[in-house]
């Protein structure tokens, strides 16, 4: 740690996919990790609290049981951590989802984002980073996806909300100069995800010889992040704290804000990867066959996600690139373990 700063870091959604990675990244390089997550049951909640039992082992974590839309217990967490940056990451999750309980999705996505901005800004927070997704493009349809690509036709309330969360980031960053840092995620896989997640659901429906769902009659496309390289990308972001340009103008290709200290950074593999390849891989990894149903397009759903992540390979020196096959090989290989299966 001799030549990098040790971070204090506030992380939302620890129990979570992405932030058990992240924290678990973060304590690895010695850094001191607080954690707060609310432990919704919207899926197994003993798989988050085996994330949470996991990370508990370092002594530089600690972590809180708390409502992201319990406003007074989010400011006096961050008052009393005292964080040096924070990881926004904590959300109601599942594109799919929110067709069903879309009110879930403002209390969480809405509310209690504005309780963590507003914490940051009480307690001078040096840099806030927020999850945001690939979902914000929308409707459209010209690829590779780049940060500075109209959003304004998101398809579902989830990406509304995550559309919502990027605008009130820049108003903060605008009225408190507060640095802030939106990231958008694309199709995150891999060891200790999510079971609602196409890859734990083609895994589970193959091994247990029930039909797995195929949308759009396999025709998707989409870009596959390896969740480790994923956190790899947010690791590199905290350290490039966005700064408004003093004359306004912005560099060529970035999408720092004219105006504010605030960009938004994609993070993806820049590789889109069709539907069917990925549960050929699947099966190759399993050695069994999958039922296949195939069905029409989802309601809010989209044909092809792809994304230009050179926006942060030029701000952090590191580009995702883990294979699929090697990453579905990861994930199968922990999901037989963790199912002794």
């Amino acid at each position: 740690m001799s030549e990098q700063t040790t971070h204090r870091v506030f992380i939302t959604g620890t129990a979570g996919f992405i932030g058990f990675h992240l924290a678990r990244l973060l304590l690895a390089e010695g850094h001191v990790v607080c954690g707060l997550d609310a432990m919704t049951d919207y899926y197994d909640v003993r798989l988050k609290q085996r994330r949470h039992q996991m990370l508990m082992q370092n002594p530089n974590f600690s972590a809180h049981e708390v409502q992201l839309e319990d406003a007074d217990a989010v400011m006096r967490l961050i008052g009393d951590f005292k964080p040096t940056a924070i990881v926004h990451l904590a959300a109601q999750a599942g594109v799919r989802y929110s067709l069903e309980n879309p009110r879930a999705y403002l209390d969480s996505n809405l509310v209690g984002t504005f309780n963590v901005m507003e914490a940051a800004r009480e307690h001078s927070v040096g840099h806030l980073l927020m999850a945001s997704t690939s979902s914000v493009y929308g409707a459209n349809t010209e690829m590779p996806f780049d940060e500075r690509k109209n959003t304004d036709t998101p398809l579902t309330f989830y990406a509304a909300t995550k559309k919502a969360n990027e605008a009130m980031g820049h108003s903060y960053a605008n009225i408190y100069n507060l640095p802030v840092t939106m990231f958008r995620f694309f199709t995150v896989y891999g060891p200790w995800g999510r079971p609602d997640m196409a890859l734990f659901k083609f895994t589970k429906g193959i091994l247990e010889g029930t039909p797995i769902d195929i949308y759009n009659h396999g025709e998707m496309y989409r870009d596959f992040t390896y969740v480790e390289d994923l956190v790899r990308g947010i690791r590199g972001l905290i350290d490039a704290v966005p700064e408004a340009p003093a004359d306004g103008i912005v560099p060529e290709g970035d999408s720092l804000s004219p105006v504010a200290p605030w960009r938004v950074v994609n993070i993806g593999n820049s590789d889109k990867v069709r539907l069917m390849d990925f549960i050929d891989a699947i099966e190759e990894e399993l050695g069994q066959k999958a039922v296949r149903n195939y069905m029409e397009m989802q309601l809010g759903d989209v044909p092809a996600t792809w994304a230009d992540a050179s926006l942060l390979e030029r701000l952090t020196g590191y580009r995702p690139q883990t294979d699929i096959r090697q990453g579905v090989a990861n994930f199968v290989a922990w999901y037989r373990d963790y199912y002794d299966c």
